[in-house]
This record gives structure tokens, C-alpha cells and sequence, in this order.
């Protein structure tokens, strides 16, 4: 199964975005409002991406430094070096990719313009339906159906 796949059986499309320059107490808000895990930083209105700030960057701020990070700017804990994938990229790619890299979006980047976002939970979706499906057939060729 393909990247192009997976995004395409998700629910929400589009992609959610933060400026570099908001604070991250505005990020914060767009990961509670939409029940999401991070966000596209872009400068560009999301043509490209610039980086990730997610969930865990905030709270590892929280601990450090306390309620004062939530002023800063998300170019402050944001995740600038980026690990992205493309539309051609297989499913069990981008899942060794996160499990290696330890974290559970990554970006969608097609000739440099970012196109989406993938989340673990999408790619383990997208598994579970194909196993099933894989399943449904195998016992129809068992049953002689």
C-alpha cells in the first residue's frame, strides 16, 4: 500500500498549519480544537513546509521551562529537520521511518510543495482494512467462493 492510498482513505483532508512566528499557545489551541497530535509550521500558507511542532514539543517545554513557552514562537520548538515521505512511498516505509525516528506524523512532500500528512494511526488504519480485505479473500478461496 501506497502513501497516495492512505491519504486519500482519510476522513479529513486538507492540512492544518500554524505560521512560524505564532505563539505556541495558538498551536496549542489548533491541536486541541481539531483533536490532532501536530502541525504543519508553514510561512507559505502550507505550499511548503518549514516544520512540525507537535504535542510532545510543547509538553517537553512545559517541563523545562514552565508556561512562559507557550508566548514563544513555534519556530522556537518546532522540529525544523524534517523526515518526509511522498505519495509513492509504501505504508511499511513510512512505519519503520516513524518507529525509528520516534515520532508519529510525517509530512507528505511532492517536488518540494507539501501535499499532506500522515499520521501513524492513518498508516495502521490502512493496514488493518488491506489485512482484512486479504483475509475476506483468502477464505472465499478456501470456501470455494
Amino acid at each position: 500500500m501506497l502513501v497516495q492510498q492512505i491519504l486519500k482513505s482519510k476522513a479529513k483532508t486538507g492540512i492544518l498549519i500554524v505560521k512560524s512566528d505564532a505563539k505556541v499557545s495558538e498551536a496549542a489551541k489548533v491541536l486541541a480544537e481539531n483533536r490532532i497530535g501536530s502541525v504543519v509550521v508553514s510561512d507559505d500558507d502550507g505550499a511548503t513546509a518549514v516544520g512540525i511542532l507537535s504535542e510532545r514539543d510543547i509538553v517537553r517545554e512545559l517541563a523545562r521551562v514552565g508556561a512562559s513557552c507557550m508566548e514563544q514562537p513555534v519556530s522556537a520548538y518546532m522540529t525544523s529537520k524534517l523526515v518526509t515521505c511522498t505519495s509513492q512511498t509504501s505504508a511499511e516505509e513510512v512505519l519503520t521511518t516513524m518507529t525509528e525516528g520516534r515520532f508519529r506524523h510525517i509530512p507528505v512532500v511532492e517536488n518540494g510543495k507539501l501535499t499532506g500528512l500522515v499520521t501513524i494511526g492513518d498508516v495502521v488504519k490502512a493496514q488493518l482494512s488491506q489485512l482484512a480485505m486479504e483475509k475476506q479473500a483468502l477464505e472465499g478461496m478456501i470456501m470455494g467462493h
